[in-house]
């Protein structure tokens, strides 16, 4: 367990959630940079809520946010601490609807943000039942950005949005690390999809097909290992690890003007 997580364990939750979102950025700067990717208004989810960084931001640029959290405390959080157009869903994302088997580290509460559906030898020793579900039953409409981050499942919740996704052509913010699953599955169904990627390795953003990702994680992987406190104060070298995916043809910061047609997947 890092130190951030030691001491977070003995802080209210309220002002680690706050914590959170002050120091998130310094080392996932696409949250900075959320006019680049998700317009003003209609609706914003969060898969994969935690303590709300992105939740936090998003609610003050969308007229709603879902979040969609599994780990009962933080989802219980997220709830008390967030404001009127932020709706919490106590579940897990996925592509059914009868529940799910949730890993965390051994003795856990889901709190170092690695709770996941996909089992980790390495990494998880306790399981908890919750429930599950698909986005697209929610029946959102007017979605602007879907960000996920599910360690390991990505693939599973976009199949659970596919009608969403489809209708409202949003923005698709998404975790993707080598080292847990294969990243290829989700960049080819997104392609099928009308979907082309980018990252911000540095402070431009830089086409998918042009930057080698499994070798920059391989190289930098070790950062992902640090905690919060030491990643927030020594943000350099960064490690990326999540992938923006624009309808083809559009680009960071053209979304107010170019408006995406609708494609079916």
């Amino acid at each position: 367990m890092t130190l951030a997580a030691r001491v977070g364990a003995r802080l209210p939750p309220a002002l680690v959630a706050r914590t959170a979102s002050a120091v998130y950025p310094r080392f996932e700067p696409e949250l900075r940079r959320l006019a680049d990717f998700c317009p003003p208004g209609g609706t914003a989810v969060d898969i994969g809520g935690w303590y709300g960084p992105w939740t936090r931001r998003l609610a003050r640029r969308v007229e709603q946010v879902v979040t969609i959290e599994p780990v009962p405390h933080l989802a219980r959080l997220l709830h008390a601490t967030t404001g009127d157009n932020v709706r919490v869903v106590q579940a897990a994302a996925t592509d059914h609807t009868d529940g799910a088997t949730l890993w965390l580290p051994p003795g856990g509460r889901g709190d170092q943000g690695v709770s996941s559906l996909v089992r980790r030898d390495d990494l998880h020793g306790t399981r908890i039942d919750v429930a599950s579900v698909r986005l697209d039953t929610l029946e959102l409409t007017d979605v602007r950005l879907v960000k996920i981050d599910v360690d390991g499942s990505e693939e599973a919740v976009l199949r659970g949005a596919r009608e969403t996704v489809a209708a409202c052509r949003p923005s698709l913010f998404v975790e993707l690390e080598v080292r847990i699953q294969p990243t290829a599955p989700v960049v080819e169904l997104l392609a099928e999809w009308g979907y082309t990627g980018w990252v911000l390795p540095d402070r431009d953003w830089v086409p998918l097909r042009d930057f080698d990702l499994a070798r920059h994680q391989r190289l930098t992987g070790h950062v992902a290992e640090h905690g919060l406190l030491r990643r927030a104060l020594r943000p350099r070298p960064r490690y990326v690890n999540s992938v923006l995916f624009l309808p083809a043809g559009l680009r960071p910061g053209g979304l107010a003007n170019s408006p995406p047609q609708l494609r079916r997947p």
